[in-house]
């Protein structure tokens, strides 16, 4: 879209051609009054008081496109009327309960009936049942609720679950003569609002999604609440305190919202979490796992004491990315002065594959991220289970398919309901696992340029194609002339007589033919057809940008180094701008700062993980360390951005820096290392208190610092390995989370439930002697665990998950790296 000028209220302003009014208002600080509209999603035209003048005609400013040259009024005295009169209708019956509703202090509708000075009540319709209903971690109360749909919006457009809709109210007809008195928009927007009440799509009052918890989030009233948060706080009474989420690799904005635990005891609690919901979603970790924090520790001298013996004794540190990056750039300085080996696995798998890929693409890191992949129309993932792995990444994919018409292609073996059910427009191939190379040979010799493309590769490509006929049918028309008998009148004698005509019609025949056509081996390999091709040639109409997103399961692949080569030759001969989803938190920060070893020495010192002596910030080591949530710090995201994260609980307990000081480091606290953050590997030289953490009106993120993308040496040799058409085969587990749970530190969190055990599909279930709640052990060549089974409607197929957030299952002590492994699983 072309850069344009228009004019609201005499003040020109730049937009994008075909821009909605209203996001180029705010983009601009001009304020247009809004309910029911969200950045990011479709308009709904529920609330109607957007209104303006455009070019002298009335329109919704959330649903009309900028054009060069407009002139726009927001407020006009029809509007004004119009904008009352609408407000009015919505507190028709709506409850006087604000003293004690949870929205209070944040209620959009009490901030505009004042701005829209609603201060009398014209209208009036009888009430109806409105009882509130319970589903699960959300309390629905229909009594507040004014229909503007912006829960629904969310779920959709952002979200993708599609758990919600509007459904019949059940409510008596309006008043016939409000119809003639009311303006139109104010009528339309109260017969809507009476007729309609926010219900669940599956038709029952259980709700089934991902717990995101988004919906609550964007209600303007007290209709959709956090069941934990509901009558424990009013707004005015909660101190915000603005971080970023410790959970996966989206670095995702969050505030944390505190006041005193209870009368008694004046410690900080967390009630709630929220964030710039018209910017950023949070999934359901990030939003109810919160109170992870390391409580009640104070400083044990004797277990500090034998810390300190146990570094000095130490060949070894071993860790995981749930760290800082000022954590992270400390252990390494450690390393530099002791000698330590720095042992993180999934981190160092990471580290490798970025580093294969740079000598391909001449570049440290991927080029893309997630704010790209939501304006993009075609996507790609390899290697990921989005849902899992990095809820904003399949945000950013649904965001894409729902509001930006766009189209994708999700290679995984495991099969996603909820990827499926975006829409019509993603493609899913469920292919073996040990095929993610023929994906990515696939999409080199779909989408890149082959004319630039190394000839050894394009040979290579060619060698899975060959001809072969088929026979098809085709419909012929053809010309058929044919006698037909018609009346007519004889000119002479006046009476009728029967005459046979000439006519000419076209008859459509079918016709057997054989042709030549091309034939994709790689296709079958994937398990696909030629209904693929054409499903695709569909797809990429009208398509002009293209993402490509890889995750774990390529990093530690077992030709993880190949996949890497791959990745770069896509992203540098074809359109694809690459996304590398981290695996951890701060698997990226631990990857660019860290000089990591691959095996452990003779004696760990361990942060977060096993070892000799272990630091942690869960509470259940030698020595206690505080938890994300506990510390000052930075994380880098899935963005390759550095951002700032705060302390919402206060921690009394000792830290990795004091037993760096106590080692002969000086920093006095660890957040005087984020100025020394590496330069060399992307890295900026600034200081914490400098780094900001907010958006601006128009949706422009400023957080921290982006990395910079720090050019490297290019190997001049491209080649990359032909692949092995091996695949796993049999009864397959996989390394994964189920929805909400990450690592420990969400597990250990109050509100998020998620049982523990082996996750098997319903579909699995129904083909098996297994049920839900049976004791099963898993054997691999590796290893043996024994837990419940646990049914899970969010995946799909015959792939059993081992999750990896209940430390006591020791689930990838069956794995030798790579995410899937054959097993055996037997009752008992």
């Amino acid at each position: 879209m072309s850069e344009i000028t228009i004019n609201i209220d005499g003040k020109d302003v730049q937009t994008k051609e075909g821009e909605y009014l209203l996001n180029a208002a705010r983009a601009n600080d001009i304020f247009i009054p809004a309910i029911c509209y969200l950045t990011r999603c479709s308009p709904t035209l529920a609330c109607r008081i957007c209104l303006v003048e455009a070019n002298g005609k009335q329109v919704y400013a959330c649903n009309a496109k900028a054009k060069e040259g407009m002139q726009v009024v927001t407020s006009t005295e029809s509007i004004e009327k119009e904008r009352r009169i609408i407000m009015e209708v919505y507190d028709v019956n709506h409850p006087l309960q604000c003293g004690v509703c949870d929205q209070s202090g944040e209620c959009e509708l009490q901030n505009y009936t004042l701005e829209m000075g609603v201060d009398s009540q014209h209208y009036s319709i009888k009430d109806v049942d409105r009882s509130s209903h319970d589903w699960g971690h959300l309390h629905y109360d229909p009594g507040l609720c004014i229909v503007c749909e912006r829960c629904v919006t969310a779920c959709k457009d952002m979200i993708g679950d599609n758990s919600l809709k509007t459904i019949p109210r059940g409510s008596d007809p309006l008043n016939p003569e409000y119809k003639e008195s009311m303006p139109k928009d104010a009528y339309a927007m109260w017969n809507k609002l009476n007729k309609s009440v926010i219900g669940l799509t599956n038709g029952t009052d259980v709700l089934d999604c991902t717990s995101c918890g988004e919906c609550a989030a964007v209600c303007p009233v007290g209709a959709l609440v956090d069941t934990q948060f509901m009558y424990k706080a009013n707004a005015w009474e909660l101190k915000q305190v603005p971080a970023t989420c410790g959970h996966c690799s989206a670095g995702c904005q969050i505030t944390y919202d505190l006041k005193h635990t209870s009368i008694d005891n004046p410690e900080d609690k967390i009630y709630r979490v929220m964030n710039e919901w018209n910017y950023v979603s949070l999934c359901g970790a990030g939003r109810y796992g919160f109170d992870y924090q390391n409580a009640g520790v104070i400083k044990d001298e004797t277990a500090f004491a034998n810390a300190l013996e146990a570094f000095k004794k130490a060949d070894t540190i071993a860790f995981t990315s749930t760290i800082t990056n000022e954590e992270a750039y400390l252990l390494q300085k450690m390393k530099e002065k002791f000698g330590y080996r720095l042992v993180n696995p999934e981190a160092k798998a990471f580290q490798d594959f970025l580093n294969n890929y740079a000598q391909i693409s001449g570049h440290k890191l991927y080029k893309g991220d997630l704010e790209k992949v939501h304006s993009t129309n075609f996507i790609v993932s390899v290697g990921s289970a989005l849902k899992t792995d990095n809820p904003n990444a399949r945000y950013a994919l649904n965001n894409s398919l729902t509001v930006k018409k766009g189209a994708g292609i999700y290679f995984h073996p495991v099969k996603d309901p909820i990827i499926e059910g975006i829409g019509k427009s993603i493609m899913t191939v469920a292919h073996a696992p040990l095929q993610e190379e023929a994906a990515l040979y696939l999409l080199l010799d779909l989408f890149a340029d082959k004319s630039k493309l190394p000839s050894d590769i394009v040979e290579y490509l060619a060698s899975f194609h060959s001809q072969k006929t088929v026979t098809v049918e085709e419909v012929v028309k053809e010309k058929v002339v044919e006698l037909v008998k018609e009346t007519k009148v004889n000119e002479e004698t006046g009476e009728e007589e029967e005459i046979e005509v000439e006519k000419t019609k076209m008859v459509s025949t079918k016709v057997a033919k054989e042709v030549e056509v091309d034939e994709n081996r790689l296709l079958e390999i994937l398990g696909l057809d030629d209904t693929f091709m054409q499903a695709l040639e569909k797809n990429l109409k009208k398509k002009e940008t293209f993402a490509l997103m890889v995750g774990p399961d390529l990093y530690m692949h077992p030709n993880a180094k190949n996949l890497a080569r791959l990745v770069a030759l896509l992203e540098k001969y074809s359109a694809f701008e690459v996304t590398m989803i981290p695996t951890l938190t701060n698997s990226l920060g631990v990857a660019l700062i860290c000089d990591l070893d691959d095996e452990k020495g003779s004696y760990t010192v361990a942060y977060n993980t096993d070892g000799d002596f272990v630091l942690s910030g869960l509470g259940d080591g030698d020595l206690d360390m505080p938890a994300i949530n506990q510390q000052e710090g930075t994380l880098t995201s899935v963005n390759k951005r550095v951002n700032p994260t705060n302390a919402a609980i206060g921690y009394e307990g000792y830290e990795l820096n004091d037993i760096a000081k106590a080692l002969g480091f000086e920093a006095e606290n660890i957040i005087d290392y984020t100025v020394e953050l590496p330069v060399a590997t992307g890295f900026k030289a600034q200081e914490f208190d400098n780094l900001p953490n907010h958006y601006e009106n128009d949706g422009t993120e400023v957080r921290g610092y982006v990395l910079e993308n720090v050019a490297v040496e290019a190997s001049e040799d491209e080649s990359v390995e032909k692949f092995s058409e091996d695949k796993l085969e049999g009864c397959i587990i996989y390394l994964a989370n189920p929805v909400r749970q990450f690592t420990e530190f969400t597990y250990k969190t109050t509100n998020l439930d998620e049982v523990s055990g082996i996750y098997m599909s319903e579909e699995y279930l129904s083909k098996t002697d297994y049920n839900e709640g049976d004791t099963v052990t898993v054997k691999t060549k590796k290893g043996e665990l024994t837990a419940k089974v646990v049914c899970d409607n969010k995946i799909a197929g015959d792939i059993v998950v081992l999750p990896t957030f209940d430390k006591k299952l020791n689930s990838e002590a069956l794995f030798d790296g790579y995410r899937f492994s054959t097993a055996s699983i037997q009752k008992g």
